[in-house]
């Protein structure tokens, strides 16, 4: 913390500070707060600091900025001093939950994952209800006693009939490339990530080792991630028991190995780096190697790509605590969209596709939204 030398380069590259013009709401900010904090927490400090130390009430009221943040990143890409910010205003968010002092919704994340296994508090005995809706549904429903291969869905794509759209493509794309695979059905449970980013480290270990029981249960060498969340959470803090694959990584490998036969398709996109992939990640070619495997595509980057993507607005758990914060950034992103020309905006993350498509369509803007997945169902 003492490394920052106070240069405002996290502030001006901030998604939450640009839309909402609150400098709060910065790195900086949030790093001088937290000194005055530990210093009267710590050691002798805690004699020069004493009258200093926050009250409850002010703690609280920090705790707003914290939460108001999608943990993009960006800050830590362009931090001159090295400082591992992400991970700091992760550890923060925890210390505040130890603190009790943390906006209500903290709560509610929780309850639901502790009682319904998903964060959106949805019976989980539905969680591959999506799947009925498919045009050639075999009999197993694509949930197999055994398989080389699970599909790990997350709770975005299950729920939220915006993105439902997306597994099931995914489903026809492995089905059509003959990758034996099953889903977990309801015996899957949220990855974890959310409670990650909103303090509750402490929680995750049980739904660690049920997901993992799940998967050993199918026999599966693999899993498959199409939400770079999950994929995150799975190849962060999961034992290093599977090989697991960002969808695009998988994508590419079965387009490279000739198991996908894709058509023309004459269209000019642009491809928005999920913050989980790219940052947190650093996979930036893969997505960008598939879309490029599909002719007649020409593939334009924003001003803004690769490390220094502009976040959508959709993580950090941010449409929760301050949703017209997260439209607002989603705004700036799709206005960056609009300046490159391009028909289509594509990711790989259904959060992203969520966010920024509704957008879209509460502001009536001639803009398609998709996942790498549907623009390769689209091509197949």
């Amino acid at each position: 913390m003492d490394a920052c030398t106070g240069c405002r380069l996290c502030a001006d590259v901030c998604p939450a500070v640009s839309a909402a013009q609150d400098g709060q709401l910065s790195g900086v900010y949030r790093l001088e707060v937290l000194r005055k904090i530990m210093r009267s927490r710590t050691g002798i400090f805690r004699r020069f600091f004493l009258r200093g130390r926050p009250s409850e009430d002010e703690l609280k009221q920090f705790s707003e900025t914290v939460y108001r943040c999608t943990l993009c990143g960006r800050c830590k890409e362009v931090c001159p001093s090295g400082i591992p910010v992400k991970e700091l205003w992760l550890s923060l968010r925890q210390d505040l939950v130890h603190s009790s002092c943390f906006p209500e919704k903290i709560e509610t994340i929780l309850e639901n994952i502790t009682v319904s296994h998903n964060v959106f508090n949805e019976d989980n005995e539905e969680r591959a209800d999506w799947a009925d809706d498919l045009q050639e549904k075999p009999d197993h429903g694509y949930i197999k006693d055994k398989a080389d291969v699970v599909y790990f869905t997350g709770c975005v794509s299950a729920y939220f009939p915006m993105a439902q759209t997306i597994p099931m493509a995914l489903v026809e794309i492995l089905r059509l490339a003959g990758v034996d695979f099953t889903l977990l059905g309801h015996e899957e449970w949220c990855c974890g990530f959310p409670l990650l980013s909103a303090g509750l480290q402490d929680h995750i270990n049980d739904v660690i080792e049920h997901n993992l029981g799940a998967v050993r249960q199918k026999g599966a060498r693999r899993v498959v991630f199409a939400c770079p969340s999950c994929y995150l959470m799975w190849k962060g803090h999961y034992p290093r028991e599977f090989e697991i694959f960002h969808v695009t990584q998988f994508l590419k490998e079965l387009i490279s190995s000739g198991r996908l036969h894709l058509k023309n398709l004459g269209m000019t996109v642009t491809y928005h780096d999920p913050c989980d992939l790219g940052r947190g990640n650093h996979e930036y070619e893969a997505p960008r190697d598939v879309i490029r495997s599909i002719d007649g595509i020409k593939l334009v980057e924003m001003e803004h790509n690769r490390e220094n993507c502009v976040c959508c607005g959709g993580g950090g758990n941010l449409e929760m605590f301050d949703p017209e914060l997260s439209s607002g950034i989603a705004g700036l992103k799709i206005d960056e969209v609009i300046n490159t020309g391009a028909q289509a905006v594509v990711t790989s993350c259904q959060q992203c596709v969520r966010v920024m498509k509704s957008y879209v369509r509460r502001n009536k803007i001639a803009l398609d939204v998709m996942d790498i997945v549907q623009l390769i169902q689209k091509a197949l």
